[in-house]
């Protein structure tokens, strides 16, 4: 399963990343008021742990993180580049890089101390409804690329992540033509279990890079679909009602 999300690029970097320290010392002071648990992955690996920020120095340049409860991963921590923090806040996910990382003693406890960081990847909430698919498998998109002046058609297998009326998230398989922000493909054909193919055209919103737990890199691309029409608008609708009722109805019996 997909741990790991940094983002790559987008087609508007602004609707994503905040770099002004008064908005980002904002979303993290509301973090720790919050007492919103993070996950901190160590380097480039899928190795993690469960953080908390503790306070937030007088002079807002450095942030106190909760240490490991395993000593040999604090050991790690200490060595590390950085830690890549995720976390939601409010159904908004929130995700930033602790750097130059010291252990230090927190009011008795062990604790990391990092410079504010820089940047902040701030995704707000979406303007439609998003289904996540509980098995990839069963939602694919089959996806024409244009290839050295001829079209291949590539079938993303596995690879619809979500899916709302505005757009999907598809996984781009490793060694697959890079996908871009603001590129545009037509005539892809969404295959939507016991309805069929919806025919649509989709753009590259956002990319992101995501790290599996054996280290294999894969590609997310979140796409908006174009000018889909009203009727293959409220297929995808009924599509997305339908699976959540389902979902709903297996969980109320559990």
């Amino acid at each position: 399963m997909p741990l790991k999300f940094e983002l790559l690029q987008t087609d508007d970097n602004s609707r994503y990343l905040l770099r002004g320290k008064t908005d980002i010392v904002f979303n993290l002071r509301s973090l720790m008021q919050k007492r919103a648990m993070l996950s901190a992955f160590i380097d480039a690996s899928a190795d993690s742990f469960l953080t908390a920020i503790l306070a937030i120095s007088p002079d807002e340049r450095y942030l106190i993180l909760d240490a490991a409860s395993d000593d040999a991963i604090n050991r790690r921590v200490e060595g590390a580049e950085q830690l890549i923090c995720v976390t939601q806040l409010d159904k908004i996910k929130i995700q930033f890089a602790a750097r130059d990382l010291i252990r230090i003693d927190h009011e008795g406890h062990d604790a990391f101390r990092t410079p504010m960081p820089d940047v902040l990847l701030r995704l707000q909430r979406r303007e439609y409804y998003r289904l996540t698919a509980a098995n990839p498998h069963n939602l694919s998109c089959l996806i024409p690329i244009n290839n050295g002046g001829e079209q291949r058609v590539i079938s993303v297998e596995a690879a619809v992540l979500d899916i709302s009326g505005g757009g999907l998230a598809v996984l781009m398989p490793p060694g697959e033509p890079p996908f871009e922000p603001d590129m545009e493909f037509s005539d892809c054909r969404l295959m939507l279990p016991e309805t069929g193919p919806v025919t649509t055209a989709l753009r590259v919103r956002n990319i992101f890079r995501i790290t599996n737990r054996d280290g294999s890199v894969m590609i997310r691309a979140g796409c908006e679909f174009i000018d889909l029409p009203t009727s293959m608008a409220s297929t995808i609708q009924r599509y997305i009602l339908k699976t959540e009722r389902e979902r709903n109805a297996r969980e109320r019996i559990r």
